[in-house]
């Protein structure tokens, strides 16, 4: 039986995330976090466990800890299981890439899993759109357009800087120097080495994902469309069992789905 503690328990992820577990065999809740001030502490979310805002509580109760919280969030859960050595599993997004740099340092001495996007379908998108970059090389221009709900608070979101990663990876180009977010106003022509980021929000929009590769004559287009929040916590299932038996070090959904 894998034992679950759920950070951001009364948020739209940590719900179904936790709904799912319920629903597993093989897995038990045995913690739920939630922020200090929230409205919902003390909610009981099964039988046995109710909100509670301290990790340490529960920490040492858990075989993986699963977190959708925020960045300052995050990095204070990973100060305390690191040093308790408990897997991790971040799905928080909006790090800057110094907090990244120090995530990854710090899980040097336990396994953590980060991500910015764990369904499956996004994570086939990721590997996608490096091997089409491949293929393609410099003679397509790239950009993409990322949608989201009106209640979300970064943009891009995690999701988009990743396939921008991925793309900028395949084609050796600089991540810092050659994204393009949003245009405004005579920004001249398009330079050949840009990658464009566009960010819509509005209504409930769960997360739209599309890269488009346009060269002369042609336009080849990668979507993926999450209509349900279950297809992010399907995919948290998966990386909590693999977790469950990871060694130390730093992981993403690429490890989890054999991708790499």
């Amino acid at each position: 039986m894998i034992k679950v503690v759920v950070c951001g328990a009364a948020g739209r992820m940590g719900q179904r995330i936790i709904s799912m577990i319920h629903e597993e065999p093989d897995m038990k809740l045995v913690g739920a976090i939630e922020g200090i001030h929230h409205p919902m502490l003390g909610t009981q979310v099964s039988p046995e466990v109710k909100i509670i805002h301290n990790l340490e509580e529960v920490a040492n109760l858990a075989d993986v800890v699963v977190d959708f919280t925020s960045p300052k969030a995050t990095l204070d859960f990973l100060a305390v299981l690191a040093r308790l050595k408990k897997p991790f599993i971040i799905g928080t997004t909006g790090f800057t890439d110094d907090e990244i740099k120090n995530i990854k340092f710090i899980t040097q001495n336990f396994p953590c899993l980060l991500a910015s996007n764990m369904s499956i379908g996004v994570n086939l998108l990721f590997r996608l759109v490096r091997d089409v970059a491949q293929k393609l090389g410099d003679s397509y221009d790239v950009e993409i357009i990322e949608a989201h709900h009106n209640r979300k608070k970064d943009a891009p979101s995690g999701t988009a800087l990743t396939l921008a990663k991925e793309i900028a990876a395949a084609l050796n180009r600089n991540i810092k120097e050659d994204l393009v977010y949003g245009r405004k106003g005579n920004v001249g022509e398009r330079l050949p080495k840009e990658i464009g980021i566009h960010a819509i929000r509005g209504g409930d929009i769960v997360g739209d994902h599309t890269v488009i590769f346009a060269g002369r004559g042609e336009r080849l287009e990668l979507t993926h469309r999450a209509s349900s929040r279950d297809t992010l916590a399907r995919g948290v299932v998966h990386a909590i069992r693999f977790m469950a038996k990871a060694k130390t070090g730093f992981y993403d959904m690429q490890d989890v789905l054999g991708l790499k």
